[in-house]
C-alpha cells in the first residue's frame, strides 16, 4: 500500500511539474498575434495615406499577406520618416520594414532582407510648364534638385555629382511628398525619386518625367540580423504569393496590369 501510494503521489508530482512548466512555458514565450511593421507612408502606390487617413499600398497589402501567411493574425503599421526605419528596427521597436526599401551592401551591413519582391530605376521629376527637360544628372548642373533623406536616390544624385564635379545643389526633405510639392511650387527645380512612384507622382501633380536613369535597383524587405525563423518564413511566404493569383491582384490593384 505505501509503495502504490508514493507511486500515485510521484505521478500527481510529475503531472503539476509538468503543468507548471507547460504553463510558463507558453505564458512567456513572445506570441505570434501581430507583426510590427515599420514604413514611411509617402511613396505611392507602395505604401500611402488613403483619404480616409488609413496607411494602405502594395507594400502593405503584400507584408499583410506574408505575415498571415507566417502565422501572425495580423499586422501593427507604426509610421516614421525613412532615414528613421532601420534604426527603429535595429532598436527591436518594429519587427520588419516595408517600405519600397532598396538591397544595398551598406544597408546588407546593419539589417538582412528578404528576396527581392520588386525592381526600380531613378527618375527625374520636373513641371510640366518649366522647359526643363534634363535627359541625364549631368543636365542638372547648376540646379537645386530635391530627393528624400536617406534614399538611394539622394546617394546617387550626391555621388554622381562629387565624381563629375558637378555644381548640384541637393535639397533633401523627409518625404518625396514635400519635394513634389514644393518642384511644383517652383521652389526647385527636379525632382530625382524611384521611378513607379514617378509614375504615380504624375497622376496626381503636373509634374512629367524628363527621363528614367537606370539603376536595376531591387526591392526587400528588413528584418534584424539574426532573425534566421522570421527571415525564412517571409521568405516561404513571398515565394508563395508571387506563384499564385494573389499576386496579379496586386499588381492589377496598384499598378493597373496583371502583368
Amino acid at each position: 500500500m505505501n509503495r502504490l501510494l508514493l507511486v500515485v503521489v510521484a505521478v500527481i508530482v510529475i503531472i503539476v511539474i509538468a503543468g507548471l512548466a507547460y504553463y510558463f512555458a507558453t505564458s512567456q514565450a513572445p506570441t505570434k498575434e501581430y507583426l510590427v511593421v515599420g514604413t514611411s507612408p509617402d511613396f505611392p502606390p507602395f505604401e500611402y495615406i488613403d483619404e480616409e487617413g488609413n496607411v494602405v499600398g502594395f507594400d502593405i497589402d503584400l507584408i499583410r499577406l506574408l505575415a498571415q501567411k507566417a502565422g501572425y493574425k495580423d499586422i501593427k503599421i507604426v509610421t516614421m520618416d525613412f532615414d528613421s526605419l532601420i534604426p527603429a528596427l535595429t532598436q527591436g521597436k518594429i519587427d520588419v520594414i516595408a517600405s519600397g526599401m532598396t538591397i544595398t551592401e551598406e544597408r546588407k551591413k546593419v539589417v538582412d532582407f528578404t528576396d527581392p519582391y520588386w525592381e526600380a530605376d531613378q527618375a527625374i521629376l520636373v513641371r510640366e510648364d518649366s522647359g526643363f527637360m534634363p535627359k541625364s544628372i549631368d543636365d542638372l548642373n547648376g540646379k537645386t534638385v530635391g530627393v528624400q533623406t536617406g534614399t538611394t536616390g539622394a546617394d546617387y544624385v550626391k555621388s554622381y555629382a562629387e565624381e563629375h564635379g558637378l555644381n548640384i545643389n541637393v535639397k533633401e526633405y523627409s518625404s518625396f511628398v514635400l519635394a513634389v510639392q514644393d518642384l511644383v511650387n517652383g521652389r526647385i527645380d527636379a525632382v530625382v525619386v524611384d521611378s513607379p512612384v514617378a509614375k504615380m507622382f504624375e497622376q496626381k501633380y503636373p509634374v512629367t518625367i524628363a527621363t528614367i536613369i537606370k539603376t536595376g535597383e531591387q526591392y526587400g524587405f528588413a528584418v534584424r540580423k539574426g532573425e534566421t525563423e522570421l527571415l525564412q518564413a517571409l521568405n516561404k511566404a513571398l515565394h508563395e504569393v508571387k506563384n499564385s493569383p494573389e499576386w496579379n491582384k496586386l499588381i492589377e490593384k496598384y499598378f493597373g496590369s496583371a502583368g
